[in-house]
């Protein structure tokens, strides 16, 4: 468990954040200039907090009434930077090595083999850098840095320096890399696609504080920080597994505790965790099963809340078995359907509306 608590004013710009990161991704959120690499630099020792306290595992990194900075290198803190910076007169091997060498035997967490199976760059151990992709130069940059045996991995915008095809190679194995070696991640993004793939915890930062923080599926849901997340409306994220495939109607089953989701067919196996988004928009409702419509998803929900917006828009907040969807509705149609909380309802969602980039793969075992 990582515990922060910082302030520090750098320049005319003032940090004040406080956070827990536990296990599993936790993703750092925000435009640039929010403040996010000024804190994950913060954890690793490599710039001071004016006030506050840095904790992991029980072990003090940083107390500024203590009088305690412990060194980056001492901190036992694996980190990928936006750039690989390997060591370019050394072989792959080398480079993976590094780290893994200045750990000793008894304190060695991560298997070197395991680390090479999982990144798929077995083939590349002897050469150098120069002759690398930018995928498998991030992919050994982060190779190395967990060979460190890290107590946590820290991760700045590591991404974005790929273009989307060497980022769609990558992302895949950082996206397994909290569950296949057990070591917490901090994550610092901009990209949403990234943040929907990968985090099991979402901090939103802004003008140098944490606007919000909570799991990921709720915080994208909130209407209220769509002008944080860059959704800029309404909608709802679920967790869900794939159930079966209809390729004649060309169709995928998803599964959810609210019960099943058609959606346009997709690419992941029967028994894939996914994540997708649902625009408020796109969920109509009505107060009786409706019959014969085109619409394949039907399902039974209780209203548990009903707001207008200034705009004179309703949105209601739905219980679906358990999961919250919400739907955005005018004025007119409330007026006709006078929606209470409490009232059960159905909510009416097109297998079509719901986009492929809507949709994202998920670790097994990833909450």
């Amino acid at each position: 468990m990582l515990t922060v608590c910082v302030r520090s004013r750098l320049g005319s710009f003032q940090l004040d954040a406080t956070l827990n990161a536990g296990s599993g991704v936790t993703a750092l959120f925000g435009p640039s200039g929010s403040g996010k690499t000024s804190l994950i630099n913060m954890v690793a020792g490599l710039c001071r907090p004016d006030e506050g306290r840095i904790v992991i595992d029980d072990r003090v990194l940083f107390d500024a009434k203590a009088g305690i900075d412990v060194p980056p290198e001492q901190r036992r803190l694996g980190y990928v930077f936006q750039e690989p910076r390997l060591f370019p007169h050394l072989s792959v091997r080398s480079n993976l090595k590094f780290g893994w060498n200045r750990v000793s035997v008894a304190e060695r967490t991560v298997d070197f083999a395991a680390v090479v199976e999982m990144l798929g760059i077995d083939h590349l151990l002897d050469r150098r850098p120069a002759g690398l992709s930018g995928g498998e130069k991030s992919r050994v940059a982060i190779g190395r840095a967990l060979l460190a045996s890290p107590r946590i991995l820290l991760m700045d915008e590591p991404l974005a320096s790929l273009d989307s095809s060497r980022k769609a190679e990558v992302l895949p194995f950082v996206a397994d890399l909290a569950k296949r070696f057990a070591i917490p991640i901090l994550y610092v993004s901009h990209a949403m696609d990234e943040v929907l793939r990968l985090a099991d915890t979402l901090v939103l930062m802004a003008e140098g504080q944490i606007a919000a923080a909570g799991p990921t599926e709720e915080i994208l849901s909130r209407g209220d920080l769509c002008p944080l997340t860059g959704h800029g409306e309404v909608g709802t994220v679920l967790s869900a597994s794939v159930d079966h495939h209809d390729d004649e109607n060309g169709v995928t089953a998803l599964s959810f505790s609210g019960g099943t989701l058609l959606v346009g067919r997709i690419d992941s196996p029967p028994g894939a965790a996914v994540r997708l988004r649902i625009h408020a928009r796109d969920v109509a409702l009505a107060t009786e099963p409706p019959r014969q419509v085109s619409i394949r998803n039907i399902l039974a929900v209780r209203i548990v809340s009903v707001t207008t917006t200034l705009d004179r828009q309703v949105e209601i907040k739905l219980d679906c078995g358990g999961a919250v969807i919400r739907s955005q509705i005018t004025a007119l149609a409330q007026s006709h359907l006078r929606l209470t909380p409490g009232m059960q309802a159905f909510a009416l969602l097109e297998a079509v509306t719901v986009a492929r980039g809507d949709i994202v793969d998920r670790p097994a075992g990833h909450r």
